[in-house]
């Protein structure tokens, strides 16, 4: 290995490449070995590396830790410990093999360090993608259940004829507009394709990835529960509701199949039941991508924050302004959403939260020890790190061997 006071700007940048903290090569580009080793903690508390570290640099020192000691056990293993190579001893001229001295005379003049084997780092973000699998079943799991108590609902809620929509103050100001709702689910597709994108691209995306399916399918178990015990009549006039089915299984599998493949949408014309208001479905997604979205991605990144707050922001309004929930059904939707979110990240983020105690309460959640499964070997705040999800040199290898095929033929 290069003496690391030799390394150029490129060796530098080609380390924190090979390292997985590619995030610092714009920042160090004219670093070379020589000034990476002398930066400090201090360093990384102010401008440029302050906007580039979410952890102060920890990670990059504990690196530049390792690179210290494996490179003095290499000096030490080639005879170049303490700075300088071994000499030829009382001035003799008689070098041996590769420049060493005499077995005898290099035995009695050097002195041996027994030196501690260094393990191998663990990784603090391991991917663990059968995590992500299960917590993508689960997610699954909730979605289907949403859909056959939609159904079930279906069938108990009252007819608009004799129960008129409750009073709603949002409904007194504003008149319904019959466009506003495609509006609401044209945002939840942009919002979801946009988080779907950045989520490819992120680096730690398994462990993102099982705490998105774990939210979203806790959010729609919870509301199955919600519109089962208590069925509200329809928001307004206007629905039109599928006749009852009043016990046909066989019909009534066939229309949570049609709702599932459309995605539960209305633009689809996969959802046409009534009953699935308390809470607003469309407000949790509209809600949860948007938190998604801001918190792994760059800070600063503001104009694309702001562009998909106000798509959520006008999603969530448009629901309320075609009537198709009560303003109840978005206020308590976006209060679970956020308040779960927000309790689940904050969990994860501290160590302490993680150990079963007298103290932290928030262990007496019913979902605490999947909580734990998911996040048990996740150790600190996950970076907002981005890379292909097929790397360079894949890339070239897939290339390789298209090229060669084409010539051997």
């Amino acid at each position: 290995m290069k003496n690391v006071e030799a390394w150029s700007a490129e060796d530098v940048s080609d380390w924190l490449s090979k390292e997985g903290m590619p995030e610092y090569m714009d920042v160090l580009h004219q670093t070379d070995g020589p000034a990476l080793l002398r930066l400090t903690q201090a360093d990384f508390q102010v401008p440029p590396l302050s906007r580039v570290s979410h952890d102060n640099g920890q990670q990059l020192l504990e690196r530049m830790d390792i690179l210290r000691m494996t490179t003095h056990i290499e000096d030490h293993k080639n005879g170049h410990a303490n700075g300088h190579v071994g000499g030829v001893p009382n001035g003799t001229g008689k070098l041996q093999r590769n420049g060493m001295l005499g077995r005898k005379d290099f035995e009695r003049e050097m002195i041996h360090i027994p030196m501690p084997t260094i393990e191998p780092p663990r990784c603090p973000f391991p991917t663990e993608w059968w995590k992500t699998g299960v917590a993508f079943t689960y997610a699954v799991i909730c979605f289907v259940t949403t859909s056959v108590v939609i159904s079930v609902v279906h069938e108990r809620v009252p007819p608009k004829e004799h129960t008129p929509p409750l009073p709603d103050k949002f409904f007194d100001l504003f008149d319904r507009r019959e466009w506003a709702f495609s509006i609401c689910e044209i945002n939840g597709m942009l919002l979801v394709g946009l988080w779907l994108i950045q989520w490819i691209l992120l680096k730690h995306r398994s462990i993102i990835g099982r705490r998105f399916f774990f939210i979203v399918g806790t959010l729609y178990l919870y509301r199955c529960i919600t519109m089962y015990i208590t069925t509200l009549p329809v928001p307004g006039m206007h629905f039109k509701c599928s006749p009852k089915l009043l016990g046909d299984w066989e019909a009534q599998m066939r229309r949570i199949m049609k709702m599932i493949a459309g995605g539960g949408l209305s633009i689809t014309g996969s959802h046409t039941m009534c009953g699935d208001y308390l809470y607003s479905g469309h407000t949790v997604m509209l809600t949860l991508t948007f938190l998604f979205i801001k918190e792994y991605s760059p800070r600063r990144f503001w104009w694309y924050h702001w562009f998909c707050l106000t798509l959520s922001a006008t999603g969530i309004f448009c629901i309320l302004l075609a009537h198709d929930h009560y303003t109840v059904d978005v206020v308590v939707a976006y209060f679970i959403t956020t308040r779960l979110f927000w309790w689940y990240h904050t969990m994860a983020n501290q160590q302490s939260l993680k150990e079963t105690s007298q103290s932290n309460l928030l262990s007496r959640v019913w979902w605490y020890r999947l909580f734990r499964y998911f996040e048990e070997n996740v150790n600190g705040t996950v970076p907002r790190n981005y890379q292909l999800p097929v790397s360079v040199r894949a890339w070239s290898w897939i290339r390789s061997v298209k090229y060669s095929r084409l010539d051997s033929q």
